[in-house]
């Protein structure tokens, strides 16, 4: 077998603050709280933690703030096995926080992006040699719209493999669509990104191989070779399904990486997706090579 590829992930890195109460407040009321969580997150972050969490060897791209948590942010990468020395800090910026207040199993999320608001097309031209010694490329929506375009052409010009995660739902140019390699969208957001465009297997069909579509507990469909992949289910026990699509894309990526076939690569990617869900949290659900089924070691 080839020689294990690298990984670079380009993305979002986030701190998520968790409140809980008993009910959200109404406008201009307070309420007391019973639980305050400092929770690392991002989408980037996490696929990145996902797939070095499997074995694979992950450069992650991307911006933090100035402020403690943007330190603490970076560590938790670099103790998942995830190279950080290309992560930027901002001076002055905070790093990005979603705020998101859980009461009677509902919850509000206020998003501030901060410092991965510099994640920018300069940022990415500096970081282009960097970025370019990996052979797959990792994007989600996380970071402004015309540095996922930037990055897509960049990455596409130059023979990579890009896989684009299209959440959260924003869509790309008809040129970077035809310059990415893979798209997974879920259901939901494949609806919005083809309108019009009949079933999901038709879907799959008609883009030939290039959009794979999550299906949750129905597992993931796409179409390669001829012929439409249907992807089961792995039964789980589940109690959180945060963080299972990252999984998924982090997954993905490391099996393509190791050269394997895009059957195979779905497969591993919806095991660990499913095992990501038995565990609380999503970067602390994600698994480890070693909790994967016998068959993937």
């Amino acid at each position: 077998m080839a020689a294990e590829k690298s990984i670079a992930v380009i993305g979002s890195i986030n701190m998520d603050l968790t409140a809980r109460a008993d009910r959200h407040p109404r406008v201009g009321e307070t309420v007391m709280g019973t639980d305050l969580q400092y929770i690392p997150g991002g989408k980037g972050a996490n696929q990145a933690i996902a797939a070095a969490r499997l074995g694979g060897r992950v450069s992650m791209f991307g911006c933090v703030g100035g402020d403690a948590f943007g330190e603490r942010l970076t560590e938790g990468l670099r103790e998942n096995g995830v190279d950080v020395s290309h992560i930027r800090r901002i001076p002055g910026e905070s790093s990005g926080i979603a705020l998101i207040t859980v009461a009677g199993g509902d919850n509000s999320i206020v998003v501030i992006p901060g410092a991965n608001r510099h994640v920018t097309p300069g940022y990415l031209a500096e970081q282009r040699e960097a970025i370019l010694e990996s052979d797959v490329v990792l994007l989600q929506n996380e970071i402004p719209e015309e540095s996922v375009e930037f990055a897509v052409d960049m990455c596409s010009q130059a023979g990579k493999t890009v896989i684009w995660n299209p959440a959260p739902m924003r869509p790309l140019s008809p040129q970077a669509m035809e310059q990415i390699t893979y798209c997974t969208p879920n259901e939901h957001e494949a609806a919005l990104l083809f309108p019009g465009s009949g079933p999901l297997p038709k879907l799959a069909e008609e883009y030939g191989g290039k959009v794979i579509i999550t299906l949750g507990e129905r597992g993931a469909i796409a179409w390669d070779g001829g012929a439409l992949l249907q992807i089961p289910p792995r039964p789980a026990q589940v109690v959180d399904t945060t963080g299972a699509g990252d999984t998924f894309n982090g997954a993905l990526a490391y099996a393509l990486a190791r050269g394997w076939t895009l059957k195979k690569a779905l497969l591993l990617a919806n095991d660990a997706a499913s095992l990501s869900t038995e565990r609380y949290g999503a970067q602390s659900g994600m698994p480890s090579c070693r909790e994967l089924p016998d068959r993937w070691q």
